[in-house]
């Protein structure tokens, strides 16, 4: 009986904590060729060479295995330190889908309906009824160039035909810090601190006049919107946002290097961010908060944790043998939600694109001149992050820079995944 309890424990203790993660596959196993998957790598080099980039991590899995995974250049510059695989990149925007996640699981409990006024979760909201609207003399508004104290608003105030809701916000429809006449105050009318916690900063942009009514056009809430959101699962979950996402989702799907701060003995891992200047690459903001959780874009995480995280959606909302939402919501989230309001803004392609609940969706990617398959999904991070997920070609791609001018290489790299595809 001793024996066999021995042999029970060491069985467990050689078990990992969950089921697994994406296993590694031939490409020829897939129906990618090995040989044209090596472009990825030329055109990285190219970019590298070319001082672009300082490096860059690149992934693509087809049919649930990883088929490539590569490292190349340096992490940082001035040690020459090698990237490195298990490298971590700061998500900035990338964050996004993980925030919409989130919310779509408390959506599916029943405790939070994407119709519902943001004010039933964060009372202050129920002030949030003004929209700004620019006076006909004064110029344009500056997002980045708020008034000076004192001055004259460059805009009048009118009536919210409605409440901003959880499905305005999800699809950037609120108005809320959007790049219009209200965003240009809004760091005047709600300064956020280094000691703000979403909990002590997100009422204050109560007080912030919505960009326009509700619901009417798509434009960017790059920071306000989906911090918002974040602090929704806050105040129904019960839990800070950082420990909602451990709990529900990166512990069960294996994310073990995917946070918002490094963990123990990680600070060596994090990959210095660059700015592209006249004279060369140079550091650009490092700052990490370990107070504000941010799921607008305050995460970090390594390619092979988010490749988890996008193959649970690729597979409908499960993965490792758990659920985490039902095929029907994960099919609700990547369906076109603003019809052709996304085409042309903020860098989209004039054609062919839709958005869906916190990510873009490729309507027509002939029209969208995009190396991908109808139906894709996905969205980048100002760091140069980005991710897509094709149902159709089961495939999923991660590219992760930290600043430079990845613009170019990310096209490269969509391009060279799309040329590997051999067989269906």
């Amino acid at each position: 009986m001793r024996a066999l309890t021995s042999i029970a424990i060491v069985a467990f203790l050689g078990l990992p904590l969950v089921a697994g993660t994406i296993p590694v596959g031939k490409p020829e196993e897939v129906g990618l060729s090995s040989e044209r998957l090596k472009r990825i790598g030329e055109a990285v080099q190219r970019h590298i060479d070319a001082a672009n980039v300082a490096g860059a991590v690149t992934l693509v899995a087809r049919r649930g295995r990883i088929a490539h995974f590569e490292a190349r250049g340096m992490m940082d510059l001035e040690s020459k330190k090698p990237m490195a695989k298990d490298g971590l990149f700061r998500l900035a925007s990338m964050s996004k889908p993980i925030t919409g996640v989130a919310i779509m699981m408390l959506v599916e409990e029943g405790k939070v309906r994407l119709n519902d006024p943001v004010s039933r979760f964060i009372p202050e909201f129920k002030g949030l009824d003004k929209v700004a609207v620019a006076k006909p003399a004064a110029p344009p508004a500056s997002a980045g160039a708020p008034p000076a104290e004192g001055a004259e608003a460059a805009y009048d105030l009118i009536p919210a035909t409605r409440p901003i809701t959880i499905a305005d916000l999800l699809k950037h429809g609120s108005g809320l810090v959007s790049g219009g006449p209200g965003a240009s105050a809004a760091a005047r009318i709600a300064p956020r601190t280094p000691t703000d916690t979403l909990a002590t900063y997100i009422p204050k942009l109560a007080a912030v006049p919505l960009d326009f009514q509700p619901g009417t056009l798509w434009r960017y809430s790059g920071q306000a919107g989906f911090d918002v959101l974040s602090r929704v699962v806050e105040v129904v979950s019960g839990q800070t946002f950082d420990a909602f996402l451990r709990q529900r989702l990166f512990d069960p799907l294996g994310m073990k290097d995917t946070g918002f701060f490094p963990g123990p003995g990680k600070d060596s891992r994090l990959v210095t961010i660059y700015q592209l200047t006249p004279t060369g690459l140079r550091p650009g903001n490092q700052t990490v908060s370990n107070v504000y959780f941010s799921g607008a874009g305050g995460l970090m995480s390594t390619a092979e944790d988010y490749l988890q995280f996008a193959q649970m959606m690729l597979n409908e909302g499960q993965l490792n043998g758990r659920r985490f939402l039902g095929p029907r919501t994960m099919q609700l989230m990547v369906s076109n939600h603003t019809g052709d309001m996304v085409n042309g803004q903020f860098g989209r392609p004039a054609h062919g694109m839709g958005f869906g609940l916190s990510m873009q969706v490729v309507q027509d990617p002939v029209a969208a001149n995009l190396r991908v398959s109808k139906g894709a999904y996905g969205w980048a991070g100002g760091t140069g992050v980005s991710f897509w997920v094709e149902p159709a070609e089961q495939i999923v791609s991660i590219y992760f820079i930290q600043g430079g001018s990845g613009g170019a290489l990310r096209q490269d790299f969509e391009n060279a995944v799309y040329q590997s595809i051999v067989t269906p």
